[in-house]
């Protein structure tokens, strides 16, 4: 991982079936919408979605952001695309899941096409919920987060821990099982990132304040680990459309995005993880209509790819497009 300190540049990228944020200069043809501003909001507050007509300028330039088209379904298999990861290992290919069901990853192309279904051995499904891809050694790893709990109940929480495996591949190499267990009582989180050797869990603001915890990737299998409870994102419990519902991190480290449904929230990794006062930068998505929307994954080049998980099995689980230009 690369360090802490610096400016993540974003831009467009068309990528199929997914939300893309990439390096680019936004152009707006005819019929486009025009961008949406993300504005860098006073220090550990959630607010509502921005406006289009503001832009807000910062020590760190302005984010200008605007969707491009509407949603596009997945394919069937993918029901309930409740997080994303993107390949390190397959160029173009995407890694989701449903958050029930059998533990399968399925590999996606940047057309939103099925390219593979793997199925994670030794792994279960109680409520999958979010999917990162960091380094380990040798290769690449990822991490599903089997961390939902809906009625805050659970003794602990369990992180697989898998080699990347081929979108050809029928099952993974044996997965390892994270266990952890929170500090302070069972929460109900469904966004996960890894960062700088460690497992960040992020709490939904249901009950109480988005809260993150951490365990390095290092915790033993077997009996569970206590994760250590690192700051309060928000000083109380949020409403519904501000619940957090995915999480990544940039492959160099400097930023963490963090997902509701109705926005992208963008943290300097430094502030999030440390102790500094938090300036989140906030993309509005609303006007995709996204139901459910709960995957976020961070590309190689700076991109961001989202997913939602659909209505309830009866509409399909989308993907859509967001361009970015920061200057």
């Amino acid at each position: 991982m690369a360090d802490d300190t610096g400016i993540y540049k974003f831009g467009a990228l068309v990528c199929g079936s997914f939300i893309v944020l990439t390096v680019a200069t936004a152009q707006f043809g005819r019929g486009e919408q025009r961008p949406a501003v993300v504005k860098r909001d006073p220090p550990a507050q959630v607010r509502t979605a921005l406006t289009s007509a503001k832009a807000a300028r910062t020590s760190r330039g302005t984010l200008v952001c605007t969707p491009q088209g509407g949603t596009r379904p997945l394919g069937d298999e993918v029901h309930e695309s409740s997080g994303v990861a993107v390949s390190g290992a397959h160029a173009g290919i995407f890694w989701t899941h449903n958050d029930s069901g059998d533990p399968l990853l399925y590999a996606i192309d940047a057309q939103g096409r099925m390219a593979g279904t793997v199925r994670v051995t030794g792994a279960q499904v109680q409520d999958w919920e979010d999917v990162s891809r960091a380094p380990c050694p040798g290769g690449n790893c990822l991490f599903v987060a089997d961390i939902g709990d809906n009625q805050a109940k659970r003794p602990f929480v369990t992180v697989y821990r898998v080699r990347e495996p081929a979108p050809s591949d029928t099952a993974s190499a044996p997965a390892e099982a994270i266990r952890l267990r929170y500090p302070d009582g069972a929460q109900d989180a469904e966004a996960m990132f890894v960062l700088n050797g460690a497992i960040h869990i992020v709490t939904k603001g249901e009950t109480g304040p988005i809260a993150v915890y951490r365990a390095p990737v290092s915790a033993a299998p077997g009996e569970p680990s206590t994760l250590e409870r690192t700051r309060n994102v928000t000083p109380d419990k949020v409403k519904r459309s501000e619940r957090i519902t995915g999480a990544d991190a940039s492959p160099d480290g400097r930023w963490v995005a963090m997902r509701t449904l109705d926005d992208v929230v963008i943290y300097a990794a430094a502030e999030l993880i440390g102790s500094a006062p938090l300036a989140p930068r906030r993309v509005s998505v609303k006007s995709l209509g996204e139901k459910q929307g709960e995957g976020i994954g961070f590309t190689p080049d700076g991109s961001l790819v989202l997913t939602s998980e659909g209505g309830k099995k009866e509409d399909a689980a989308t993907f859509a497009r967001l361009g970015c230009t920061q200057s």
